[in-house]
């Protein structure tokens, strides 16, 4: 009797201490961390702290959104493909990062397709042509008459070397058939500064990071660089209207590393599809220029490799090559 009882009891803590090891390990049981591979104040930082307090409401857990720049975003993309795969960090990138870069540099670091899972696709941007107010640059042409008078001396910001910002300019001379000189910055904030500062006459920067300084009056928007119109500003002309084939646009995505748990997969995506459907949080990415078109995890796999060879062409064609 007391070697049955022995037995129960044994069978009792060990059902006890099964059940518990498997509630301490259901996901999320600690803080999320969300790595933005870029300095603050960016399109991805911007919608990373956009969401980072509903999504952690949503998963019943806390996010810390942490910006890891450096090296076009390689340096930020690399520490989350080398990390846990655990779904406890995430990676909130953009496209310059994910399709350009392995185009871009000789060695990256990482590889977009086979080291990361694609979680949730939310949204894309374009990137608006900026001039600081009382600039003569008003519109495109008066962009295009200034560098064509003066071949290689007007010049534009941009987030960085191979960045999409880069590229459209690189793409707006091919179109135009002129040439303004590239200055490179580590990321959007210190371009936008340089502009707002006169040290620089122009910027390409995306719609998020410049539309509060547009509106305030800071920054004059000549031209944005999608195929249509933003709703978030109709009254901004696209690049396209005079060159039609000069269309860029940031889009933004989550990933985390290749063969995370698919218990984690499978909340986080739910997860991000509740957050997204919240007006409140629609309505602010909206307002900041996001277009929020849902596409699901595959075809955001599938449009990652379509972008990785439009952007290798455009790449190749402005010379660009980054160690």
């Amino acid at each position: 009797m007391k070697y049955k009882n022995i037995i129960g009891w044994g069978i009792l803590v060990g059902t006890w201490v099964f059940s518990g090891g498997a509630l301490a390990q259901a996901y999320p049981s600690k803080p999320i961390t969300v790595v933005v591979p870029q300095a603050a104040g960016g399109t991805n930082d911007i919608v990373a702290r956009s969401i980072a307090p509903a999504l952690g409401e949503a998963l019943g857990t806390s996010i810390t959104v942490e910006n890891r720049p450096g090296a076009g975003g390689n340096i930020g993309t690399q520490s989350v493909a080398r990390a846990a795969k655990d779904g406890y960090t995430l990676l909130m990138t953009i496209n310059s990062a994910q399709a350009i870069n392995p185009s871009l540099y000789k060695n990256p670091g990482f590889d977009p397709v086979n080291d990361f899972v694609p979680l949730y696709y939310v949204g894309a941007t374009p990137y608006v042509l900026v001039s600081p107010p009382g600039s003569p640059y008003k519109t495109l042409a008066d962009v295009v008459s200034a560098a064509k008078k003066r071949p290689g001396e007007l010049s534009y910001a941009s987030a960085g070397n191979g960045t999409i910002s880069h590229l459209l300019g690189a793409m707006l001379n091919t179109s135009a058939g002129i040439e303004m000189q590239h200055i490179p910055y580590k990321g959007v904030a210190p371009a936008i500064n340089d502009v707002l500062g006169g040290q620089v006459p122009l910027a390409f920067a995306s719609l998020p990071s410049a539309l509060n300084y547009i509106k305030a009056g800071k920054l004059q928007a000549i031209a944005i660089s999608s195929a249509k119109r933003s709703s978030a500003a109709p009254e901004i002309p696209t690049i396209a209207e005079t060159y039609p084939d000069c269309v860029g646009e940031v889009w933004v995505a989550l990933f985390a590393p290749s063969d995370v748990n698919s218990e984690a997969t499978k909340k986080i995506q739910l997860a991000m599809g509740r957050v997204l459907a919240r007006t409140d949080v629609r309505e602010k990415l909206i307002a900041q220029g996001l277009d929020l078109s849902p596409i699901a995890p595959a075809k955001l796999s599938t449009l990652l490799k379509e972008e990785m060879v439009k952007w290798a062409k455009i790449v190749k064609a402005s010379g660009a090559q980054l160690d």
